[in-house]
């Protein structure tokens, strides 16, 4: 374990017990030091890997080891930047910073142990220190009325998953000879049958995607992310969201074998999966006027991006295609970095919004004019990364997701070559719909017309703090020339003859072979401002010209740019309409009068879209639930008769299951 790592553990624990004895300020610069820290090493030592650190103790007879291999150290690093950032702005709601700090040191912990033990009781604990940390931060900051309904959905969704954990974890133990270390479960489920073997997939791809937001869990994410902030936000999108999925591909990758027909199975249903709610995800984030809403989506769509891929690699290995295979995971990962620094991004643009405006709303309030340029050159960036917009990393991430579901022809199995295809028709939908998505949230949300009414602007440390994530997305697309040979050192990636060094050729990146397809990101940004001499030219051009201006006919109404100004739900409104059997609208209108009906007094509108699994398993479940509540309420009566007849019953029963052994 990499000693930089043991530093930035003990500045997190510290942090934990600053921030429980109500040192905001303290906790906040150790946490961001220890965050900080992870950040550096991960950096450092990322083409090497990390050596294992054997804990002097046991936890239930098990050794305790951490040992961080080179994917977890680019996925730690990748989600710990926006950490450290959020860390430092801190949340917005200063009267709850302590309890919000709490929340993020336990989260923090959590995915700094998901990424390093090696043994499943420590995963347990571990994971569970994330799931604890998420509801404090939230339940800390308090910036919804439903706060507390909406952490508890969120809690008991994730609980479903940790229990589908434990009982893979539980298989995978018994067939290891009752051995709860990691480095033993690929030989123990060499002697599972191939139902048991696809059981324990579907248990980790349910448990660990109820924190990545596949369907029908990404249905928490939207309530639960808006009752925090963004600082909140940045957390659970990056280094949580990031431990996830390492969680899941270490499990389907490492812990299972690679060869057998339930391989394909498995990739199929979770590449199918993966689609599915990719597609869910961004048009549920189209219809969200509130910027985390919008946001948790657009993260439980990128997840599903990620899970996509992930398919796809089960789906090339059992075929025995081993480099597309370890292209499909490598690409993956490339994904969740770019998205934890983008996403982190936005994150904290809202939380800019909210600190000079107190509203969250995707409303035109002309933002960027506020902020200055080092506020809009990241949000700027940020907003192309994630609607796949050339240069930035989540351009050239979804560009390879692309190319290696297109390579799928190389499949011996017509199926895998159909659903890979279909696969890659799904994703083109995603990314346009991201597209538009993004387009109105950078649109209305910052570019739109200032409310000449506020004179609130944002503060600059939050354009500095955007700035630097924004300029770290570009990078980290330019520097892949550099990043991917140092990748070369991945487990899964050593199947690849030349590691992930054949991704690049000289300032190229290409999927294996520059004979199918390729690109230069480094070539886009040089190239891509040269573009801009045609719009400067015009400019120049208007110099010479008198330029005409008009006012914008009202329809004989007096001018009101704010009354007349593009909201967020005419911008997507079109697209609710067409997919109205999805999104199944809902519009409700009341009216208030005074004295005659005739006189309106007020006019109240509002609209909404139903969440689809709300209806169809939520819904129901909650009613069983209620139902055998009030069945069970009996038991609380207060009847000393009835308590002594129930009494008696479980005597008997005990009587006659000992009198039959």
């Amino acid at each position: 374990m990499p000693e930089g790592l043991i530093v930035a553990f003990w500045l997190m624990v510290a942090g934990l017990f600053t921030a429980l004895l109500q040192r905001s300020t303290l906790a906040r610069w150790l946490l961001g030091g220890g965050a900080a820290a992870g950040v550096i090493t991960a950096a450092a030592v990322l083409p090497y890997g990390g050596a294992a650190l054997v804990l002097p103790f046991t936890l239930a007879g098990q050794t305790v080891t951490f040992s961080y291999g080179t994917e977890a150290l680019w996925l730690m690093g990748f989600g710990l930047l926006p950490a450290t950032v959020a860390i430092g702005l801190c949340s917005p709601v200063v009267a709850r910073r302590p309890g919000w700090l709490t929340g993020a040191a336990l989260s923090l912990l959590g995915a700094l142990g998901i990424f390093g033990v090696q043994d499943a009781y420590s995963f347990l604990i571990a994971w569970e220190f994330m799931s604890l940390g998420a509801a404090i931060m939230l339940l800390a900051e308090r910036l919804s009325n439903d706060d507390g309904k909406s952490v508890l959905f969120m809690l008991g969704l994730l609980e479903v998953g940790t229990v589908a954990v434990l009982l893979a974890l539980l298989l995978l133990g018994h067939a290891s000879g009752n051995s709860m270390s990691f480095a033993t479960f690929p030989d123990g489920a060499q002697t599972l049958s191939t139902n048991t073997r696809i059981l324990i997939g579907a248990l980790l791809t349910l448990g660990f995607g109820a924190k990545l937001g596949l369907l029908p869990f990404y249905e928490w994410f939207p309530a639960a992310y808006a009752s925090g902030s963004g600082a909140s936000g940045a957390i659970l999108s990056g280094v949580v969201l990031n431990a996830a999925f390492f969680a899941l591909s270490r499990g389907l990758t490492q812990w299972l074998p690679a060869t057998g027909e339930w391989l394909f199975i498995l990739g199929a249903g979770i590449t199918i999966i993966g689609v599915f709610s990719a597609i869910l995800a961004v048009l549920f984030a189209f219809q969200q006027n509130d910027w985390r809403r919008l946001l948790s989506f657009s993260t439980a769509e990128n997840a599903s991006i990620a899970v996509t891929a992930l398919g796809a690699c089960l789906i090339f290995r059992e075929d025995g295609q081993s480099n597309l295979a370890a292209l499909a995971w490598t690409v993956a990962l490339l994904h969740l970095a770019g998205h934890a620094l983008a996403k982190g991004g936005l994150f904290v643009c809202a939380d800019g919004v909210y600190n000079a405006s107190t509203s969250y709303a995707i409303v035109q309030g002309g933002w960027l004019r506020k902020a200055g340029i080092r506020f809009g050159i990241g949000a700027l960036f940020c907003t192309m990364s994630l609607a796949a917009v050339p240069p930035q990393m989540g351009f050239v991430s979804e560009w390879f997701v692309f190319q290696t579901l297109f390579q799928g022809f190389h499949l011996s199995s017509l199926m895998g070559k159909l659903i890979l295809a279909l696969s890659g028709a799904g994703l083109a939908l995603t990314a346009a719909v991201a597209l538009a998505t993004f387009i109105k949230l950078f649109g209305v949300g910052l570019l739109g017309a200032p409310n000449l009414s506020s004179k609130a602007t944002v503060a600059a440390r939050y354009g500095w703090c955007v700035l630097l994530l924004g300029l770290g997305v570009l990078i980290s697309a330019l520097g892949l020339i550099v990043w991917l040979p140092a990748l070369g050192n991945m487990g899964f990636a050593q199947s690849v003859a030349d590691g992930t060094g054949a991704m690049v050729n000289d300032w190229i990146l290409v999927p294996l072979t520059n004979t199918f397809a390729f690109i230069s990101p480094a070539k886009l940004a040089i190239a891509m401002p040269l573009l801009a001499i045609v719009p400067l030219l015009l400019l120049l051009n208007l110099r010479r010209h008198h330029l005409r201006r008009v006012r914008v006919w009202y329809g004989g109404m007096i001018e009101n740019p704010q009354r007349a100004a593009t909201t967020s739900l005419s911008f997507s409104n079109a697209m609710r309409t067409t997919y109205r059997f999805i999104y199944r609208p809902t519009q409700d209108t009341s009216r208030e009068h005074q004295t005659n009906a005739y006189f309106v007094h007020k006019l109240d509108f509002r609209h909404d879209v139903v969440n689809m699994f709300d209806a169809l398993l939520f819904k129901p479940v909650q009613h069983i639930i209620w139902a055998l509540a009030g069945r069970l309420r009996a038991l609380q009566s207060g009847d000393l008769n009835f308590y002594l007849a129930l009494i008696g019953g479980f005597l008997i029963a005990i009587l006659f299951i000992t009198l039959f052994q």
